[in-house]
């Protein structure tokens, strides 16, 4: 019985398990892109429902409402809900990419030399996670301060 510690797996490396880790990466990349389309609905649909009660309550024959402040309030909870949604998936998303490119997985990648780092640049989708968190917290702070 060998009495030294080892990781939680023992990692082989095959083809299969070459194209297994490929997959996995792929997954990853498809839950940031789900977890983007989520926070950007969200936000969207915040700011769609401030613009539209905001439209709707100063036009003429419309009586006003018993809670004007609500749809404000609505929208901007569903806005930071998409903020939030968005930081937690790039926090989950930044975390998952270390660990699979932790010391014991990265002769699974199948790279050598300077191409194992994990450059976070080169995903594409990582770049647009930035961006749209960023229109989300400016859509925020525009309606919260009426900006818009």
């Amino acid at each position: 019985m060998n009495s030294e510690p080892t990781g939680r797996f023992e990692v082989r490396i095959t083809s299969d398990s070459h194209f297994a880790w490929i997959r996995t990466r792929m997954a990853l990349e498809r839950t940031l892109m789900a977890w983007i389309r989520t926070g950007v609905a969200l936000i969207g649909f915040g700011f769609t429902i401030v613009q539209f009660f905001q439209r709707f309550s100063g036009m003429e024959g419309v009586a006003p409402a018993l809670r004007p402040q609500a749809p404000r309030n609505l929208g901007l909870a569903l806005m930071g809900a998409g903020v939030l949604a968005l930081l937690v998936s790039g926090w989950q998303y930044r975390k998952i990419v270390h660990y699979m490119w932790s010391n014991e997985f990265k002769p699974l990648a199948g790279m050598t030399g300077k191409d194992m780092q994990p450059v976070f640049s080169q995903s594409p989708t990582l770049g647009v996670l930035i961006t749209v968190t960023a229109i989300g917290i400016f859509a925020f702070f525009a309606v919260l301060w009426r900006m818009v």
